[in-house]
């Protein structure tokens, strides 16, 4: 057989190829290996680098570099410990149980989860007695996002929110299960009956604003009905409480509903949400272009 003289792309190493191959190659545009390892060797997109650690160098995808390249695990332990030390621990005593403890400096008081929950878990008379002190301050039964602190603590020792406003002597809101099916109403300082206490603090802003105001009023060629309604000039505007925004497909679809007849018979909104009630009440920002009127 004919052989010629070819050199490896890799390595330059001297290899023998036939006439037919060599031909073969020039015409496709290959490139001659001596072997698969220069082959691959070649054809790989690693790079040489050099550890900062040891100096050796070592090849590395450039996907998997980083502005320090470190041959091994052990060489980048080396060079990570010295530049960042362990912080310096002390010893100190749970003042639950007295127990010493060792921890890294900071403000830690207990030795263990279960020391912290025992000592700062309140009693049931201290519950009971939050529960009423914000009662009397907001002359109503507080909602259960207007003492979040403690829901945690009212589900574990009452078995839920409305078992501990019945212990604590006030009449309970309407529990999710009944939430779109039976309403138990609440009166407005203006005798108007509300659905719920958030419509009724609603109801009580516009009251102690002067905003004269109509509970639950139609809207045009329907039997969907506004929350309320406010004149404003020769115009009236309709205010919604959407309570269960978010939280109830069927609800949801009334009130894309009830949008939609405001547009089309090019009536005023005013839409308010859960979160312009709690944690802060932002009804002022909310309802400001009524009090400009």
């Amino acid at each position: 057989m004919n052989l010629k003289k070819v050199f490896c792309v890799n390595c330059k190493k001297a290899i023998y190829r036939s006439k037919g191959r060599i031909n073969e190659n020039l015409k496709f545009g290959y490139k001659f290996y001596c072997s698969r390892k220069c082959l691959s060797f070649k054809k790989t997109k690693q790079k040489w680098f050099i550890c900062e650690n040891c100096g050796k160098s070592f090849r590395r995808e450039p996907s998997q570099t980083s502005p320090h390249n470190y041959c091994s695990k052990s060489c980048a332990a080396k060079i990570n410990n010295k530049k960042y030390q362990k912080r310096k621990t002390e010893f100190k005593i749970c003042i639950k149980c007295g127990k010493k403890f060792k921890r890294s400096i900071g403000n830690l008081k207990y030795c263990s989860v279960k020391c912290r929950r025992e000592t700062e878990q309140k009693s049931v008379q201290e519950i009971l007695e939050i529960i009423k002190l914000k009662a009397r301050g907001l002359k109503r039964t507080p909602a259960k996002r207007e003492l979040e602190k403690i829901n945690d603590a009212c589900i574990k020792i009452f078995g839920s929110w409305n078992n501990a406003i019945a212990a604590a002597g006030l009449h309970p809101h309407r529990s999710h299960s009944q939430r779109m099916y039976k309403r138990i109403n609440t009166k407005a300082l203006d005798g108007h009956l509300c659905d719920s206490v958030s419509e009724a603090i609603v109801d009580n802003w516009l009251t102690k604003n002067k905003i004269p105001h109509k509970r639950n009023v139609f809207y045009p060629n329907t039997n969907y009905k506004a929350d309320w309604e406010i004149k404003c000039g020769k115009n009236n505007t309709m205010v919604e409480y959407f309570g269960l925004a978010k939280d109830s497909p069927r609800y949801d679809r009334t009130i894309r509903e009830k949008k939609a007849l405001c547009r089309k018979y090019e009536i005023s909104l005013i839409a308010i949400y859960p979160w312009d009630l709690y944690p802060k009440n932002r009804l002022n920002k909310k309802l400001r272009n009524i009090l400009k009127k």
